[in-house]
């Protein structure tokens, strides 16, 4: 699980910005920026999916089993 300094640094290694992530994986762009700069805690939601997604947080295993 990443960190959200570990990941903006991850994307900036791959020389890839937020933005570029963002439209790669689906989601809107101000959505993700939400997200990493902790507007939106994701908890549920699209701002959960875009945290997983990026590594952030990790699936519940209710939502494995299922």
């Amino acid at each position: 699980m990443l960190t959200t300094p570990r990941f903006k640094a991850l994307l900036r290694s791959q020389g890839k910005t937020i933005r570029q992530w963002a439209v790669e994986n689906g989601f809107p762009p101000n959505a993700v920026y939400r997200v990493l700069n902790g507007v939106d805690k994701a908890n549920f939601g699209r701002a959960h999916d875009i945290a997983v997604k990026a590594g952030i947080k990790s699936v519940p295993e209710e939502r494995l089993a299922a």
